[in-house]
């Protein structure tokens, strides 16, 4: 007798899971799928980084000058902008002061990028920005003419 009460229980038990297994199915899928659609059309939307320039010339500089300039940006995408980070291609020109909270669309920023006259003749250098824009890194440059050290020793002609 025990065994036919734990066996219709286990029947009972079964056969309720099954019923609400498909119902459960049923409404994760359609909730799947309206996440999954609202995931790409979210997904196909990237923040746009604008610059007002995209290269700075300092013109002629002395050697060893330091000189800096400010980059602003916008963005013009539909997503939010987070910028995780800004660097140089070498250690003589710093970027520095820009924030890392998301910048709405529309919303404007900037940074600073300082250079310390180092080199000679034209100088190029790079910024490369790292950010959640469809490309996921973007550039700027800044030039200048290095003109020589004049308190650098001249070699002696004979």
């Amino acid at each position: 007798m025990m065994k036919k009460i734990i066996l219709g229980i286990s029947t009972l038990c079964l056969v309720a899971f099954t019923s609400c297994k498909e119902d459960a199915t049923k409404k994760i899928s359609e909730a799947n799928v309206a996440a999954a659609a609202e995931r790409d059309a979210v997904s196909s939307k990237f923040p746009v980084l604008e610059f007002d320039k995209k290269e700075h010339d300092f013109g002629e500089i002395e050697a060893k000058t330091q000189v800096e300039t400010v980059f602003k940006y916008k963005n013009t995408g539909d997503a939010p902008l987070v910028i995780t980070d800004i660097k140089s291609t070498c250690g003589c020109t710093v970027p520095k002061d820009w924030s890392r909270a998301p910048l709405a669309p529309g919303g404007e920023g900037q940074f600073t990028v300082k250079f310390n006259g180092s080199g000679s003749n034209k100088v190029t250098k790079t910024i490369n920005i790292t950010a959640n824009t469809e490309s996921g890194r973007e550039s700027v440059r800044i030039t200048a003419f290095v003109k020589p050290d004049p308190n650098k020793a001249k070699p002696v002609q004979s």
